[in-house]
This record gives C-alpha cells, sequence and structure tokens, in this order.
C-alpha cells in the first residue's frame, strides 16, 4: 500500500462539517455502493435482467475456444460494465483531489488486468485447485511490484482502500438481517465465541511482544473478522500509522492460503461430516473468498469414495453461516468499539486531555453505515420469503449480481494492494506481528475445533437449508 493511500495517521479535524459528504474516501465508496444496491433493487421490483446482464464474469471454460466465444458474445456485457466502473470511481476519485485523465488511463489498465485475472480463476485447472480471483490478483500484483515494478504515474488508479470500501457495501447487500436469523443461535454463538477469542489473543499478545497498540488493533481484527476487510475499517477507527495495514493484510493472505490446503487436508485425515468440516473452516480461515475455496474444496471429497458422510452443500453451507454471516458481521461492532476505546482510553491518555467523543463519529468508518443501509434494503425486498423462496427469486435476479459486483470491487482491491506491496517495506516490523497473529491462528484452529466438532457437532452434521 503507498503512502498515498491512506491519510490513517493524519490528525482528524475536529468538525469536517457537511463537506465530508462529498470530500470523504468513506462516503464516496457509500454513495457508489448504495446507488448500486438501489438501482438493482429498483430494477429488481420491476423485474428487470439488467443486474445480472450487467454483472458479468467468465464463467467456467476449459478450452480456450470457449473462453474466446464467452468474451466475444459478452463484449458488451463487459464494456457496459467497465464503463459504470469507469464513470462512478473516477467521478469519485476526481472530487476527492486526484488527476481524473491519471486516474481513468490507471483503472482502465486495472479493469483488464481484473478480466485476465477471472478468466484465469473460472479456468476449469484453476477451479480444480480453487484458485479464487481475488487472491490470484493478490499474488500477480505481488509479482509484479517486487520484480519489474510499474510507472509511477499508474499508481493513481490503484486506489486499496476505495475499491474495498465500496466492495464492504456491496457486501451488506448480500447479508440481508433475515439472513442472520435464518443463520440460526449457533452460528452466531460460534461465530462471536471466536471472534472475540481471536482479537484478544492477537491483541494481548501484541501487546506482550511490544508491538503499538493500533498495530495490535488492526491485527487482532483481521484476525477476528473478515481479514483485509476489517484490517481497513479498524486502522481508519483507531487512526493506525499507514504502514499498518500492509502488514495486516500481508499476514491475513499468508495465513489464508496455507488454510486453503491446510484444512480440508486436516478434515479429511479425521473423517470429519461435511456440516463439521465446513463448520471448522469458517472459524479457522481469515478471508471470504480463501475459506470459500477451502470449503468447496472439502464438499468436492463428500460420497461413499472417501468415507466422508453428509451432503456436499453442507460444507459450503455451514461455512457460510459461520464465516460470511456470523463473523463478518463483526465489522461493525469492532469498529465501533475500538473507534470508542481509542478515543476515551489511548488518545486521552496520551494527551492528559479530555476525550473528544465526536471523533468516535468522525472516524468511524461510514462504509460500515453504508453495509448496513444495503443490508436493511435487501431485508426490505425478503421480508415475509421463506429461505426457499429467498434462493429462488431473489438471490439469482438481486443479490447474485450484487455479490459479482462485489468480486470485482475486492479484486480490483486486492490488484492493487500487491501491487503497492512492497517487501522490503514490511521488512522493519520484524517478526513481531507474525508471532502475534499466529497465536490467533492456534486459538482459531483449537476452539474452531472443539466447537465445531465436539461442542455443536450434532448440530452441524444435521445441518439443512
Amino acid at each position: 500500500m503507498s503512502a498515498t493511500d491512506s491519510a490513517l495517521d493524519r490528525p482528524a479535524p475536529a468538525a469536517a462539517g457537511w463537506q465530508e459528504l462529498w470530500r470523504k474516501e468513506d462516503w464516496w465508496a457509500v454513495w457508489i455502493g448504495l446507488g448500486l444496491v438501489l438501482a438493482a433493487y429498483a430494477l429488481f421490483r420491476d423485474g428487470s435482467s439488467l443486474p445480472a446482464w450487467i454483472a458479468v464474469a467468465p464463467p467456467r471454460w476449459s478450452s480456450p475456444d470457449q473462453l474466446a466465444a464467452h468474451l466475444a458474445a459478452a463484449a458488451p456485457r463487459y464494456l457496459a460494465q467497465y464503463a459504470l466502473f469507469l464513470v462512478v470511481l473516477t467521478a469519485g476519485a476526481a472530487t476527492l483531489g486526484h488527476r481524473a485523465r491519471d486516474f481513468a488511463l490507471s483503472f482502465t489498465l486495472l479493469y483488464l488486468a481484473a478480466v485476465a485475472i477471472f478468466a484465469a480463476g473460472a479456468w476449469s485447472e484453476a477451479q480444480r485447485y480453487n484458485i479464487e480471483p481475488p487472491l490470484l490478483a493478490l499474488l500477480l500484483g505481488l509479482v509484479v511490484a517486487n520484480t519489474t515494478g510499474l510507472p509511477r504515474r499508474l499508481e493513481a488508479g490503484f486506489r486499496t482502500e476505495f475499491y474495498i470500501k465500496t466492495g464492504i457495501v456491496l457486501l451488506g447487500a448480500t447479508l440481508p438481517f433475515t439472513l442472520i436469523l435464518w443463520a440460526g443461535p449457533i452460528a452466531i454463538l460460534q461465530a462471536s465465541i471466536v471472534s472475540v477469542a481471536t482479537f484478544l489473543t492477537i491483541f494481548l499478545v501484541g501487546r506482550r511482544l511490544g508491538l503499538d497498540r493500533r498495530l495490535c488493533a488492526t491485527l487482532g481484527a483481521g484476525g477476528a473478522v473478515c481479514g483485509v476487510s476489517a484490517a481497513i475499517a479498524i486502522a481508519g477507527a483507531v487512526r493506525a500509522r499507514k504502514e499498518h495495514p500492509p502488514i495486516a493484510i500481508t499476514l491475513v493472505v499468508l495465513w489464508a492460503i496455507v488454510m486453503i490446503f491446510a484444512l480440508p487436508l486436516a478434515a479429511r485425515w479425521l473423517q470429519l461430516p461435511a456440516g463439521v468440516a465446513g463448520a471448522w473452516i469458517g472459524t479457522s480461515e481469515f478471508a471470504d473468498a480463501a475459506g470459500f475455496a477451502a470449503a468447496q474444496a472439502y464438499a468436492g471429497l463428500v460420497g461413499p469414495a472417501t468415507g466422508i458422510a453428509g451432503d456436499a452443500d453442507q460444507a459450503v453451507w455451514s461455512y457460510t453461516l459461520v464465516k460470511v454471516v456470523g463473523r463478518d458481521v463483526w465489522i461493525g461492532i469492532w469498529a465501533f468499539v475500538l473507534s470508542l476505546i481509542a478515543v476515551t482510553r489511548w488518545e486521552a491518555a496520551e494527551t492528559g486531555g479530555r476525550a473528544d467523543l465526536g471523533q468516535v463519529w468522525w472516524r468511524f468508518p461510514k462504509f460500515v453505515v453504508g453495509f448496513l443501509v444495503a443490508s436493511v434494503l435487501v431485508t426490505l425486498a425478503v421480508r415475509g420469503l421463506s429461505m426457499a423462496e429467498y434462493d429462488r427469486i431473489v438471490k439469482p435476479a438481486l443479490v447474485a449480481p450484487l455479490s459479482t459486483l462485489r468480486a470485482w470491487a475486492f479484486t480490483f482491491s486486492f490488484l492493487s494492494i500487491g501491487l503497492t506491496t512492497r517487501f522490503r517495506d514490511l521488512a522493519p516490523a520484524g517478526g513481531k506481528p507474525f508471532l502475534a497473529f499466529t497465536a490467533g491462528v492456534a486459538v482459531n484452529l483449537v476452539i474452531g475445533f472443539v466447537l465445531s466438532v465436539i461442542v455443536f457437532a450434532s448440530h452441524w452434521e444435521s445441518l439443512a437449508r
């Protein structure tokens, strides 16, 4: 992450006034994300298929001819999607003080790279090994940034936080409150236990090792909630230094990749039923894309040939309930709690003055507000419906297109993270952040195993949608 991509360690003004609504990146992410959700919601109510038409991505393919045929047939859809992203993101970037021409050029290259990444991720061999586009984007970006590099002018469009904040607002549209109720108390309880235990472990171990408390909070949120998204949200809430989020993001991604392979292998060795394994993956993974890949990998092992009991869908569904529903909703809770603690305890002690409670709102991640509003909008769309009706009516026409647009936004973000992260810049942090985060990994694994395999085993074994 470049220094120009973060203002987390700048002093916050006492009052930003109404200008904050169009001069702050958080709010632009809210306006763009909610604008897309509102448009999709209105079209859904009218029975239009436009959201699904414009939310295009390469389907699974096994031969170059299949991919070429899709790209040729869907070219107008990709052009429309590119134009949509270009207009709304450039408008936001220009208002935030970036040169529109430089941003547009850089974003165009970013979008073309994202198309190639999505196409590579849809290749049958890539899907066989669960190589998800966001992770592929990160790896590609890291290779380029730490080998040949790119001209500095192109960094205008590598707005990591802008893209991921927009993606988080869109994430809210995929988590209506009714879905949280459908998840049931066990999924929420298990996710909450893991979120609190993991955060406290990473934070306390980090402090014991002498790390800055803001870095500890950023690391803790990255391990306790939804990885990259949480690290960026909490870094802003506690006013972390600009080098803190890249450290947390690197560790999240490192362990997420390890867990893609380690968790399904361990679960297979233990012969865990599909639903139980999915729940364990949901409590032990750190990134949604990586966890989904691990859950899908285990789902492919279910059946008489391997002796693994259950239904393949149970692995993905139990993972979704624990990680995507149960843990991800904690992003707003941690953002509020830690911004309050940072203002009233840490900063008051450092300055010796009175706490300014107005700062809690100023630094609270506004895109979390957008996340909640998006969730409310989709909750209205599904009111009175059963889970089966939601899957049959709302999900394909409204939620799935928004999920695809979110995947694009996250891919832009992960590619930008890779392209602006240089390992030599992270070296001064030393090994202490790794040790603190790894302590959280151990807690995730043990508590997740106990809850999934012992305490709530009967629930996950009999899970049904």
